[in-house]
């Protein structure tokens, strides 16, 4: 994979009044052949992740991973205290009882899953993240408000200062901004 040089700008940003606007904007953005590109807005837009060819995650392989941890690790733990470490005749069952271990191995299943996907989650939407250089556009605090914004990152391989701020203007958004780092 070839290294890109970083630019002096992190991309440009389009801001929208409605999300029509923003979800046609989205298409046709996917359609240009970008790929590093986002959308903001107040609330949930049906489709806008499909227009972004925003897919499935990789989520629920990380929380099968954490579950099956979990549930190996709790299984080793009760048979290694009960077969290796300390074994005990209780009542004349066989120190590998696994029917014992039932319990224990759901809870700590469930315990890896849990945890797995929270780190997971975290990891992949790559948080915690206290600056973002979008904050440095002082209309995108709107995003939260009453506008929708999409932004196409300098990073895309496609990306070129003066097209990509040309192909927003196409799009008639209401303004179309750089964005610092």
């Amino acid at each position: 994979m070839p290294i890109r040089k970083r630019h002096d700008i992190y991309g440009i940003v389009a801001e929208f009044e409605t999300p029509e606007a923003v979800l046609e904007g989205a298409r046709r953005v996917r359609a240009a052949g970008y790929r590093k590109a986002e959308a903001y807005t107040p609330f949930a837009v049906h489709g806008l992740p499909e227009a972004l060819g925003f897919h499935r995650t990789g989520v629920p392989l990380i929380v099968l991973t954490g579950g099956l941890f979990g549930a190996i690790a709790g299984y080793f733990m009760m048979w290694y205290a009960n077969v290796i470490s300390y074994p005990w005749n209780i009542g004349g069952r066989p120190p590998n009882s696994w029917p014992l271990y039932v319990p224990i191995t759901f809870e700590l299943g469930v315990l890896g899953a849990g945890l797995f996907a929270v780190i997971g989650m975290l990891a992949l939407n790559g948080l915690p993240m206290p600056y973002h250089p979008l904050f440095n556009v002082e209309e995108f605090a709107l995003a939260s408000q009453d506008r929708f914004f999409l932004c196409i990152e300098s990073a895309d391989h496609q990306f070129d200062r003066e097209a990509t701020r040309l192909f927003f203007e196409s799009l008639q958004p209401t303004a179309v901004r750089e964005v610092p780092w």
